[in-house]
């Protein structure tokens, strides 16, 4: 269905630094390869291919990778065997293609392996050497675009991928004056080996129950989309007895949560954990700046007794969460100082048990800000999912100013976690 119309490294059109980069004990934590994502447009003006010019795109690119220069240097490895950033300016792969299919053939579009094949570039490892950025523009017959990209995790979070998606279509837009600069500094987050470590944080321990057998390969996954309303009246229900209100991501995962346990007939009596990311660029002191390049993020995860997410009020399950999402700066420089003497090759980064669920939030972030002149996409979403319990919470595009889940399940759980859900939905909205 794909031809390769041209596959080609562009480079920074300026001389770049080459000094290497350092990597935190947050980068090297992060799971080792490429976030796959991608972009859909629907045609402008009913113009075919020419909206989406490619040699506007490849001209910006040149100029974004002048400020984003670690984007087009290698995975590389200092001396001690610690990975890091060669700064070598070799480029960002960039590949054409061009399909036969409608763009409407995607309307019921899902992450999967298969749409990850088609739509974004791979590297032949996730290892030193290792590219770090790849971009396909897949030109489809009615004048609709794919636009796939794939940067390495270890380099960057979801917050850095997102501003420099930003900061490209800002460029390729001619809207230069508000463009925020890269914080590319990553020893603030260095190791403090005169603070002690004061946790034992599960979340990167790899626990002897998780063996394969226990984790799912398969998985289904599907886009759900709740409106502003919904959100509302559920935020509402999660509320505590004081009449206070829980965050967007507490609410829509705490349904999320129950759903799952429901759909997946999990015995009451034993016990589910829910894993997620929180960035820390605001809870460090002193702040990070917001514009911080590279991983800030660490995971956490709250577990609860299945019987209890299940049958208690969901306000309950609402405020277990807060558990998970309040860390502070003492906990993430112990995190750190605990990474220091890890053994990275240990550190669990793929996989859950048919019990548990990993959430992560792109909520806030400018997922939608990928406009390269002529509207904004139709969708932003993860290319494909890593495993079943895996699922991104983003907000939708357009003026309803709703949340998007995507999410992946066992497919002989995705009906019943559907149903119930949407019934779940109904009900709190005519309470």
């Amino acid at each position: 269905m794909i031809k390769t119309i041209s596959s080609e490294l562009v480079v920074p059109c300026e001389e770049t630094p080459k000094n290497p980069i350092w990597l935190s004990n947050l980068d090297l934590a992060a799971r080792r390869g490429h976030t796959a994502t991608v972009y859909f447009y629907r045609p402008n003006n009913n113009t075919i291919h020419d909206f989406f010019a490619v040699e506007s795109l490849k001209s910006s690119l040149e100029k974004v990778l002048v400020t984003f220069y670690p984007l087009a240097g290698l995975l590389g490895m200092d001396r001690n065997g610690r990975i890091e950033i060669n700064c070598t300016g070799e480029g960002a792969l960039f590949v054409v293609a061009r399909t036969d299919a409608m763009l409407n053939d995607y309307d019921n579009f899902a992450p999967s392996t298969e749409t990850r094949n088609l739509f974004v570039p791979q590297a032949t490892q996730p290892d030193p050497p290792c590219i770090l950025l790849m971009v396909q523009v897949t030109l489809f017959k009615c004048g609709g675009v794919v636009f796939g990209t794939a940067l390495h995790h270890s380099i960057v979070d979801a917050r850095c991928a997102f501003h420099f998606i930003e900061t490209w279509t800002s460029i390729a837009r001619g809207e230069t004056s508000c463009i925020e600069q890269p914080f590319l500094d990553r020893t603030v987050l260095r190791a403090r080996l005169n603070r002690k470590v004061m946790l034992d944080p599960l979340e990167y321990i790899s626990d002897p129950k998780y063996v394969p057998s226990t984790i799912s390969a398969s998985y289904t996954s599907s886009i759900i989309k709740i409106s502003r309303k919904h959100i509302n009246a559920l935020k509402l229900r999660c509320g505590d007895t004081t009449g206070a209100r829980v965050s967007v991501f507490r609410a829509i995962t705490a349904l999320i949560w129950r759903c799952t346990c429901m759909a997946r007939k999990l015995d009451t009596n034993s016990k589910s954990r829910l894993y997620t990311m929180i960035d820390m660029r605001n809870r460090m002191c002193p702040p990070l700046p917001s514009t911080y390049f590279g991983n800030a993020v660490i995971r956490t995860s709250v577990s609860a007794v299945i019987g209890d997410v299940i049958s208690g009020p969901i306000s309950h399950v609402a405020r277990r969460l807060h558990g998970a999402t309040n860390q502070d700066d003492d906990y993430a420089r112990s995190l750190i100082n605990y990474l220091e003497t890890a053994y990275m090759g240990n550190l669990p980064r793929s996989g859950l048990p048919a019990s548990d669920l990993r959430v992560i939030s792109w909520i806030g972030l400018p997922v939608n800000n990928a406009d390269f002149g002529l509207g904004e996409p139709i969708l932003c979403a993860p290319a494909l999912m890593y495993y079943s319990g895996y699922l991104c919470l983003m907000d939708s595009p357009g003026k309803d100013a709703g949340v998007t889940v995507v999410m992946s399940l066992e497919p002989e759980s995705m009906p019943g976690f559907k149903e119930l859900f949407f019934e779940e939905l109904a009900a709190i909205l005519h309470v």
